[in-house]
Protein backbone atom coordinates (compact mmCIF):
# COMPACT_ATOMS: atom_id res chain seq x y z
CA UNK A 1 0.00 0.00 0.00
CA UNK A 2 2.63 2.54 1.18
CA UNK A 3 4.59 1.87 -2.38
CA UNK A 4 1.50 2.35 -4.46
CA UNK A 5 0.92 5.53 -2.59
CA UNK A 6 4.58 6.96 -3.34
CA UNK A 7 4.10 6.08 -6.86
CA UNK A 8 0.47 7.86 -7.15
CA UNK A 9 2.26 10.80 -5.33
CA UNK A 10 5.11 10.82 -7.76
CA UNK A 11 2.45 10.36 -10.75
CA UNK A 12 0.86 13.66 -9.43
CA UNK A 13 4.29 15.25 -9.15
CA UNK A 14 4.37 15.48 -4.87
CA UNK A 15 7.71 16.31 -3.60
CA UNK A 16 10.52 14.05 -3.84
CA UNK A 17 10.68 14.17 -0.03
CA UNK A 18 6.97 12.82 0.09
CA UNK A 19 7.59 9.98 -2.70
CA UNK A 20 10.55 9.27 -0.66
CA UNK A 21 9.06 8.96 2.54
CA UNK A 22 6.34 6.63 1.14
CA UNK A 23 9.17 4.56 -0.32
CA UNK A 24 10.68 4.12 2.94
CA UNK A 25 7.78 3.15 5.04
CA UNK A 26 7.10 0.38 1.80
CA UNK A 27 10.42 -1.04 2.76
CA UNK A 28 9.95 -0.88 6.08
CA UNK A 29 6.75 -2.62 6.48
CA UNK A 30 8.08 -5.43 3.98
CA UNK A 31 11.40 -5.75 6.31
CA UNK A 32 9.04 -6.04 9.35
CA UNK A 33 6.68 -8.83 7.28
CA UNK A 34 10.07 -10.86 5.67
CA UNK A 35 8.23 -10.14 2.21
CA UNK A 36 11.24 -9.90 0.00
CA UNK A 37 9.74 -9.68 -2.94
CA UNK A 38 7.79 -6.43 -1.67
CA UNK A 39 11.05 -5.12 -0.32
CA UNK A 40 12.61 -5.80 -3.29
CA UNK A 41 10.00 -3.48 -5.42
CA UNK A 42 10.16 -1.02 -3.24
CA UNK A 43 13.79 -0.47 -2.66
CA UNK A 44 13.70 -0.72 -6.83
CA UNK A 45 10.95 2.21 -6.64
CA UNK A 46 13.09 4.23 -4.60
CA UNK A 47 16.08 3.26 -6.08
CA UNK A 48 14.20 4.96 -9.36
CA UNK A 49 13.68 7.81 -7.51
CA UNK A 50 17.29 8.37 -6.41
CA UNK A 51 18.45 7.75 -9.81
CA UNK A 52 15.89 10.39 -11.00
CA UNK A 53 17.55 12.96 -8.35
CA UNK A 54 21.04 12.15 -9.46
CA UNK A 55 21.63 9.91 -6.47
CA UNK A 56 23.29 6.88 -8.22
CA UNK A 57 25.31 5.67 -5.83
CA UNK A 58 22.87 5.77 -2.90
CA UNK A 59 20.27 4.00 -5.24
CA UNK A 60 22.92 1.16 -6.01
CA UNK A 61 23.43 1.01 -2.06
CA UNK A 62 20.13 0.29 -1.57
CA UNK A 63 19.27 -1.72 -4.11
CA UNK A 64 22.01 -4.54 -4.53
CA UNK A 65 22.25 -6.39 -1.17
CA UNK A 66 17.57 -6.80 -1.55
CA UNK A 67 18.58 -8.11 -4.82
CA UNK A 68 21.45 -10.11 -4.28
CA UNK A 69 19.28 -12.05 -1.20
CA UNK A 70 17.14 -14.30 -4.00
CA UNK A 71 18.70 -17.29 -5.77
CA UNK A 72 15.89 -18.21 -8.01
CA UNK A 73 13.06 -16.61 -10.25
CA UNK A 74 15.34 -14.47 -12.25
CA UNK A 75 12.60 -14.20 -14.61
CA UNK A 76 9.94 -12.92 -12.61
CA UNK A 77 9.12 -9.20 -13.61
CA UNK A 78 10.31 -7.54 -10.03
CA UNK A 79 13.94 -9.25 -10.67
CA UNK A 80 14.26 -8.14 -14.20
CA UNK A 81 13.48 -5.15 -13.52
CA UNK A 82 16.08 -4.54 -10.58
CA UNK A 83 18.74 -6.01 -12.68
CA UNK A 84 18.16 -3.62 -15.14
CA UNK A 85 18.45 -0.63 -12.89
CA UNK A 86 21.46 -2.28 -11.09
CA UNK A 87 23.17 -3.12 -14.62
CA UNK A 88 22.41 1.29 -15.38
CA UNK A 89 23.31 2.11 -11.79
CA UNK A 90 27.08 0.47 -12.37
Amino acid sequence: MYRMMGDLCKMAGSSGRKIEKYYQLAIERAQQRHAKSHELRACTSLAYLWLDQGKRNDARVLLEPTYSWFTEGFDTPGLKKAKALLDNLQ
